[in-house]
């Protein structure tokens, strides 16, 4: 069981050392061996009892699928009336496929569960008396969690300190901006969304920080208590979309054919029994039974690629997405850039160098607590600041509107208040310069004059201030006003010597590169051309506050550089671009990119981005390198283009092959095939279809982003299923027009047929090209050559008899062949005109 509060009421209404004691910890933290046996005791942190992972459990899924089932039922009605050859038969290949799908199904989710224990997410707790970096399973009720602004609410607790925290609880309450937390009771009738002195397992922080002592977790918490009527499922891809309408077309055309063909049977006279497990099989035949267990292989292959190439796979289903992806969102930071901050200098209002600056710029670095970030650590490093005469006293942490930092200290040039930020930001604050003297409007054009020009050479700065307080209880964000300009801070952070190459490989493949940043116009503009990215074309988050969505909708798409913009405008930069038809990534790493995550088709991360944005991720980059999600995009399109080549196989040579046999079925004098012979026909067929998945995929597959394109899909159900019927018909005027075939042999000529030209024609579907010039996969073409071997060599065997057949005669035998080639040069012309068709 997942542990709970205690049977704790009203917790935020109790003080902090009451509410310990209930929970007999203390405000200092737990012992590890505490926690652990607390762990022991209520269970790990987590919504829903971990299922343990095995073959028997796969394999117990495979037998739930509703085809697998009916042929279940047709084997014991079979049974149950005496025909038990027929019912071994069924009962032998529902084993068989299921052995086999649940085999392959077992290493793609042994794999994928492999990627997923790679990512899992950590907090910090207190343990032992210091900070320490554990597994969010791990917390238990007592543990006195560290959260800061990036971090996710590991559990419900209440807040024991707190500096300008804010956490955002849209996801279980509703609000939608971030809701300030505090240290303090509340009545014990105060609302959920009203206690302000408690934080929920699954918000996240989106500034400052805090201290907290956990009260419930896993499904004692708040969210347990509705997730067992919630069904939190990510947004349905465009690739899933696309597989569930064809399921729709296929089971549609699958129901139509079985009750047809069972009532004509039936109204000529044919025994029910019969006739039924004759619509049962034609229905297994043209269903793509093994597309889940295809889908999964082809999944965890591409994962596995793309983790050999440094990315780690947090969502299997967003791997489509990635290759259909045609425009990528990125921060410039670490992806275009270098991502090595290094303080260039430290400069007066003037320009020139200044020691007092750097000191009171590394004092702040230092002394703040919230989000950790590289700018700070570029300052320490060029810095390391004199603290043995400095008290803290206050920090108003860093927001994303306010875009500045503020500590208070007290020293012995008394007591102020060290303010750095976005230049625009502190300079709107600051109403003097550090002489004392007002800032009027020449000093402001001068400092701003220096500003663009250090941005034109591609330079981040950042400005400082400075302002004398009075001692007094508490320090706000209401201090950071009539500020004294002291100067700036200017970092580089050179871009990446390959990255245009790789920017201009991605234009190759048809996905379009914007930045979104925050960062100013002249910084971003200067990286974009030093990479070889369009910068004419500028929207800033000035410019998006003024466009309505319908007007965003269409600059959107036309934009190169979206600067200066905050956390809600990247989501409605991605929302507009998705609302005009584009399938859009996005890179991010910081508590800011988030909602833009949430927002798009792809999502990417880095493994030491803050815990919110990995947590959004579909991707985790071990590396922050653009060429990873290249090589990512290139393998999403390889499982979009193996997944299409089953689905293509499917609707031609199936669709044909079972229409054919319901129609045959109404004119000739016997079934065409049994349902045993079917369903063996249907089996043998899908052995090579499994190699599909591990093909070999065509360089121009690759080339261009690809979607679900159902009225192809259609055009070649129609096309070549109608080409595999004249084929089927061609077959059967020889077997009776030609050899005056007997039931048996007619049946064991059209099986070896219609086996041929389902196994052939996958080599012709599976490329744009002539087949002769695509190179297969070699397990598709082992187990291809396998089967065939199989297919001739059935009728001759001892116990053939068992399924019906007989040895076929050579004339016979060089009869079918001679059509199965025919039959494979036609669906080549056919396809080369089709795709002319298509692409003229």
């Amino acid at each position: 069981m997942t542990a709970a509060a205690g049977g704790l009421a009203a917790y935020w209404s109790l003080a902090p050392d009451e509410l310990a004691r209930r929970l007999g910890a203390g405000l200092d933290g737990l012992a590890t061996r505490e926690a652990a046996a607390r762990r022991a005791r209520h269970g790990p942190n987590t919504l829903h009892e971990r299922v343990a992972f095995s073959r028997a459990r796969v394999l117990g899924r495979q037998l739930r699928s509703p085809l697998l089932l009916l042929l279940v039922f047709a084997a014991a009605v079979s049974a149950g009336t005496g025909q038990w050859v027929d019912s071994a038969i069924v009962l032998a290949i529902v084993a068989a496929s299921a052995g086999i799908s649940g085999s392959r199904e077992y290493r793609a989710q042994s794999a994928a569960l492999r990627l997923r224990e790679r990512v899992r997410a950590r907090t910090t707790v207190v343990r032992d008396g210091a900070p320490a970096a554990v597994e969010v399973s791990a917390i238990v009720p007592g543990d006195v969690v560290l959260l800061s602004a990036g971090s996710l609410v590991p559990a419900d607790a209440v807040v024991l300190q707190a500096t300008d925290f804010f956490v955002n609880e849209a996801m279980l309450t509703g609000e939608s901006f971030p809701v300030e937390k505090r240290a303090g009771e509340r009545p014990a009738d105060t609302p959920l969304r009203r206690r302000a002195n408690c934080v929920f397992l699954g918000t996240n922080v989106r500034s400052g920080a805090a201290r907290c002592l956990v009260v419930a977790t896993g499904r004692g918490t708040q969210f347990g208590a509705v997730a067992h009527r919630l069904t939190l499922r990510p947004p349905e891809t465009e690739f899933e979309r696309g597989i569930r309408r064809f399921g729709y077309v296929l089971t549609t055309a699958m129901l139509v054919m079985v009750l047809l063909v069972f009532a004509a049977n039936v109204l000529l006279g044919r025994p029910p029994l019969q006739t039924l497990l004759f619509a049962v099989a034609l229905a297994v035949g043209l269903s793509p039974e093994l597309l889940p267990a295809i889908l999964s292989v082809n999944l965890a292959r591409s994962a596995g690629a793309m983790e050999r190439h440094g990315v780690l796979v947090r969502r299997l289903d967003a791997i489509e997405n990635l290759g259909s992806m045609d425009v990528l969102c990125t921060d410039k930071t670490g992806t275009l850039t270098e991502g090595v901050v290094r303080l260039e200098g430290a400069y007066n209002e003037d320009g020139r160098p200044s020691e007092a600056v750097l000191e009171a710029a590394a004092v702040n670095a230092a002394l703040q607590t919230g989000l950790v970030n590289p700018l700070d650590q570029a300052i320490l490093q060029a810095h390391a600041p004199d603290l043995g005469t400095v008290q803290k006293l206050a920090e108003v942490p860093y927001d994303f509107v306010r875009k500045r930092l503020s500590v208070v200290v007290r020293s012995s040039a008394g007591i102020r208040l060290l303010t750095k930020g976005a230049f625009g930001h502190v300079l709107a604050a600051c109403t003097r310069g550090a002489d004392g003297a007002p800032l009027d409007a020449a000093r402001r054009r001068a400092a701003r004059g220096l500003y663009e020009s250090w941005s034109a050479r591609g330079t981040r700065v950042l400005a400082l201030a400075a302002r004398p307080l009075d001692e007094r209880p508490a320090y706000g964000r209401e201090d950071e006003r009539d500020l004294e300009f002291h100067g700036f801070l200017a970092f580089l952070d050179r871009p990446k010597q390959e990255v245009g190459a790789v920017i201009a490989q991605l234009r190759t493949l048809g996905v379009a590169v914007k930045i979104i940043t925050g960062d100013g116009r002249l910084v971003a503009e200067r990286v974009a051309r030093a990479v070889g990215l369009p910068a004419g074309r500028v929207l800033s988050g000035q410019d998006l506050d003024e466009l309505h969505d319908d007007a965003l909708w269409h600059a959107a798409e036309r934009t190169d550089l979206f600067v200066e913009v905050d956390p809600n405008q990247k989501e409605r930069i991605i929302l507009a671009l998705k609302k005009t038809g584009h399938v859009v990534g996005f890179l991010g790493d910081g508590v800011n990119d988030a909602p833009a995550m949430h927002a798009a088709d792809a999502s990417v991360s880095v493994v030491e981005a803050v815990d919110v944005a990995r947590e959004a991720a579909d991707f985790v980059l071990l590396e922050r390198d653009l060429d990873v999600i290249r090589r990512g995009i290139e393998e999403g399109r390889r499982t979009f283009a193996n997944t299409l080549k089953y689905v293509l196989t499917t609707t031609s040579a199936n669709l044909g092959n079972m229409v054919s046999m319901a129609v045959a079925s109404l004119f000739l004098p016997f079934l065409p095939l049994t349902a045993g012979q079917i369903l063996l026909n249907n089996f043998l067929s899908d052995v090579p279809a499994v190699g599909l998945a591990d093909d070999a995929v065509d360089p121009e597959l690759v080339a261009r982003p690809r979607r679900w394109d159902m009225r192809l899909i259609a055009r070649f159900m129609v096309a070549f299923g109608s080409l595999s019927s004249v084929f089927d018909l061609l077959t059967f005027a020889a077997l009776l027009g030609l050899f005056t075939a007997g039931v048996e042999l007619f049946r064991t000529g059209w099986f070896v047929e219609s086996l041929l030209t389902e196994l052939l024609v996958a080599f012709v579907v599976r490329t744009r090209r002539p087949f002769y010039r695509s190179r297969p996969g070699r397990l598709l073409l082992a187990t291809t050559a396998l089967v065939v071997v199989v297919t001739f060599t059935l009728p001759y065997l001892p116990w053939a008899g068992v399924f019906g057949f007989t040895p076929l005669p050579a004339p016979v035998l060089a009869a079918l062949v001679l059509i199965t080639l025919m039959y494979v040069a036609a669906t080549e012309a056919g396809k080369a005109a089709l795709y002319r068709r298509v692409s003229g």
